[in-house]
């Protein structure tokens, strides 16, 4: 019986020594899944999900992130939207750090809106280097509304959602620069410029097919409260007959201010063309750009 007894232990022990192999790798896996790469930090609510870890310390990192509208009005975007509509933008994306001080990306978005078919996609690459509590990015970005064909009800002011006060915005693309400042403490200032041109649609009311546009932008942030202040010019391109003047430009200054609550929710309050020149009525060779001021309060919760 005893020999009996030893023999089953013997022929146990390489089943024990096994599971014990599966405890600890399983333990081993939790905890570099739970351990966040030091490469990889969240500047906005949003996921960063590691696909790929060299030895030299490059990381390949998918990146996905739903916002408002008036969210994105206040993430340096190139292009101003209603924040007052029904809107979301998803945004999806790659990071990849070529060098410890060197990231690339390259992301896509979808504006969309609740009670509106019309939708507006982007798409952005990029890079940026960061040495210490300051960095520097630049990228080249397009947008386009897939699907548009120039008809009637397209083209109709109030028809579908504005773009830059636009209602017959057809495809953009700008170069943007942003670099930011950490002060510490979980504070920090971003500075952003963009310069671009935008396409309208056939046919739109305003009577001219190409405008080009400049914006700035400085924000200041602390803790959960992040505040931007984004001014944005227009001037539609010069030599089109029984167009606008070549001096005409559309300016505007939008301000926001989002508090990031704790509970996965945030609050937005600001205004869209706070100040703002130009005429919201028409003119005798057109109808100028919507540029009327509008206070907003939104509130986001993600679930």
């Amino acid at each position: 019986m005893r020999r009996l007894s030893a023999l089953l232990l013997m022929c146990l022990l390489p089943l024990a020594a096994a599971g014990q192999s599966v405890r600890s790798d399983s333990a081993l896996a939790q905890r570099l899944l739970s351990r966040q790469p030091d490469q990889l930090s969240e500047v906005a609510p949003g996921m960063l999900l590691p696909l790929w870890r060299g030895r030299d310390g490059r990381m390949l990192a998918l990146k996905a992130e739903r916002s408002t509208g008036a969210q994105a009005l206040q993430d340096n975007a190139p292009l101003a939207f209603h924040a007052v509509d029904a809107a979301s933008v998803m945004t999806t994306g790659l990071q990849y750090g070529l060098l410890p001080n060197l990231q690339a990306h390259a992301e896509i978005s979808e504006h969309s809106w609740a009670n509106q078919p019309q939708r507006v996609l982007g798409s952005e690459v990029g890079a940026t280097y960061a040495a210490g509590p300051y960095s520097l990015g630049v990228s080249v970005g397009t947008n386009s509304t897939p699907g548009n064909i120039a008809l009637l009800p397209r083209v109709l002011p109030g028809a579908a959602p504005g773009v830059d006060g636009l209602s017959g915005f057809d495809s953009s693309a700008q170069l943007n620069a942003r670099g930011r400042v950490a002060l510490g403490g979980g504070s920090g200032i971003d500075l952003g410029a963009s310069v671009g041109r935008i396409r309208l649609l056939p046919g739109n009311l305003l009577g001219v097919s190409t405008m080009d546009q400049k914006q700035l932008s400085f924000g200041v942030d602390h803790g959960p409260v992040t505040g931007m202040l984004v001014g944005r010019t227009m001037q539609p391109l010069a030599g089109i007959p029984g167009g606008f003047n070549p001096d005409k430009r559309w300016s505007s200054i939008d301000l926001g201010v989002t508090w990031r609550l704790p509970w996965r929710g945030s609050l937005s309050v600001g205004a869209q063309n706070l100040w703002s020149s130009g005429n919201s009525t028409s003119t005798p060779v057109g109808p100028e750009p919507d540029q009327s001021r509008t206070p907003y309060v939104q509130y986001h919760q993600d679930l």
